[in-house]
């Protein structure tokens, strides 16, 4: 398995997997164009030319980013491929000078394990503004917090 920057044939398979815990409503859903779009913040993990999990690198602010969309495939979990799409998307978030990187997710566990640590959603006005005002769980939002500082 690798993990490498997401071209543009890999768009259907990060569709397909973002679609599918979004219909468990375990994640927000992302319409094709929105991935074509934001094509260049995602990463895959490619298993002999096969897309077995995503997660997405958004730069918010001067200091600060977002670790989002991350989807594993369910035959993959525990083989380490969440571990390594968080943990690129980290070493790129070095590379860009950024000083924080956080997240919003149903699994804090998962993102303690990585060293994030929990933090009130309130700290990231930005996503709040943005991200936030258009979701339908913004009144009842069960997504945790957390930050890591790099």
């Amino acid at each position: 398995m690798d993990i490498r920057n997401a071209q543009v044939k890999d768009a259907p398979s990060i569709y397909a997997l973002i679609g599918s815990y979004a219909e468990l409503d375990k994640m927000l859903f992302r319409s094709m164009a929105d991935i074509y779009e934001n094509l260049q913040i995602f990463k895959v993990a490619d298993d002999d030319g096969k897309v077995v999990g995503c997660c997405a690198l958004k730069v918010v602010w001067a200091d600060l980013a977002e670790i989002k969309s991350l989807a594993i495939e369910e035959s993959w979990f525990g083989k380490g491929v969440g571990r390594a799409l968080v943990g690129a998307c980290l070493e790129e978030a070095r590379g860009l000078g950024l000083k924080k990187v956080f997240t919003l997710t149903l699994v804090p566990e998962f993102f303690e394990k990585a060293g994030f640590t929990r933090a009130d959603k309130k700290t990231f006005p930005m996503k709040v503004w943005s991200d936030c005002a258009q979701c339908p769980k913004q009144d009842h939002c069960d997504e945790t917090a957390l930050v890591i500082e790099l």
